[in-house]
């Protein structure tokens, strides 16, 4: 079977909720004009990424973490609504990764992706179960709950967010639900260190690697969805601080592209300007390299090895009234 994936290497409207949003509906339109069955975009791409915790002290931030805050959406909401009808209307699977505002604390937010299926429904919703380094100073834990493979009608489609595909446990938690489509989301640049005074983390390199793996032992296919930082976000990233603009400029990019099952990349690669990367693959070629490893069947020995997910959604509290339990988080347990 034959499916059309869109890859989305793009920036927002930096820290602009509703002129994010607008962005994402004309990339799923142009997705969906150009054949794409399936459009996946960047890790955090509504508002933003908060790159700004690497960049500068926490003790200047409050206000950027305020802004980015007021500009995450909630599961479920108006501007997830309009997300949801552009994919019925327009008959496309959309992979959107955002900031996820809690409904139980104003200043809770989630590092977040959803799966809107060709119906307009959400088909699963996933909350990065561990924030990375500085990300902790702006992300609260996740749970298990997002950890599914859907069966779209276009592959069967999981989904982790940037540092989730160093996971084995997640990652094979997917590859046994017999994942064919794996989306990967990434930031648009991650600093680690002061590349004045030691190499950089070279993201590309990294992204890179995770994909492959992952590809080659699941026997897969990897879309990678990073962002990227455009002008006007790398100008008011550089006005931070007065190092802000010689680490941007020293910290390589993100890369955009899509992985077969053979480790190899399947697509161009995309880094140093937006765009929209498009790439046909069979999902039957998932299945001729699993006779020699296929690690969800025989070359594994489950006798040995055992793995438990626990994919309760969790909350902060549970009230009893009339012997009926209220849900404080509408649309959390929609999968259960």
């Amino acid at each position: 079977m034959k499916t059309k994936i869109a890859v989305a290497h793009a920036a927002p409207v930096f820290l602009d909720l509703e002129r994010t949003i607008e962005k994402a509906c004309s990339i799923i339109t142009e997705a969906a004009s150009s054949g794409a069955q399936l459009v996946a975009f960047p890790e955090a791409f509504v508002p933003a990424f908060p790159v700004w915790s690497a960049l500068r002290s926490p003790i200047y931030n409050h206000d950027l973490f305020c802004q980015l805050a007021a500009n995450s959406i909630e599961v479920p909401g108006p501007h997830l609504q309009r997300i949801c009808e552009l994919a019925r209307a327009r008959q496309i699977l959309v992979s959107l990764g955002f900031n996820e505002r809690s409904q139980s604390s104003r200043g809770c937010i989630y590092n977040s992706n959803v799966l809107v299926g060709l119906d307009g429904s959400i088909l699963n919703h996933h909350r990065k179960i561990m924030p990375t380094f500085y990300e902790k100073l702006t992300w609260a834990q996740g749970d298990g709950a997002g950890l599914r493979v859907c069966d779209t009608g276009c592959g069967r489609v999981g989904m982790l967010i940037c540092g989730e595909n160093t996971n084995p446990l997640a990652r094979f938690s997917l590859i046994s639900q017999a994942e064919e489509i794996h989306i990967a989301t990434y930031p648009p640049i991650w600093p680690t260190h002061d590349p004045g005074e030691r190499p950089a983390y070279d993201l590309a390199k990294a992204i890179q690697l995770r994909a492959a793996a992952h590809s080659f032992e699941g026997k897969l296919f990897t879309a990678v969805s990073a962002g990227f930082v455009d002008k006007p976000a790398r100008e008011f990233l550089s006005n931070l601080d007065p190092q802000a603009a010689r680490i941007l400029a020293g910290s390589p990019a993100s890369v955009s592209l899509v992985v077969g099952p053979n480790g190899q990349p399947v697509s161009d690669l995309l880094s140093d300007d937006e765009g929209i990367l498009f790439a046909e693959v069979d999902l039957d070629d998932c299945v001729e390299p699993k006779q020699f490893h296929d690690i969800a069947g025989g070359y594994n020995r489950f006798d040995i090895f055992q793995l438990e997910v626990d994919r309760t959604a969790r909350r902060p509290v549970t009230f009893w009234a009339d012997d009926e339990l209220l849900d404080d988080e509408p649309g959390l347990n929609e999968l259960d």
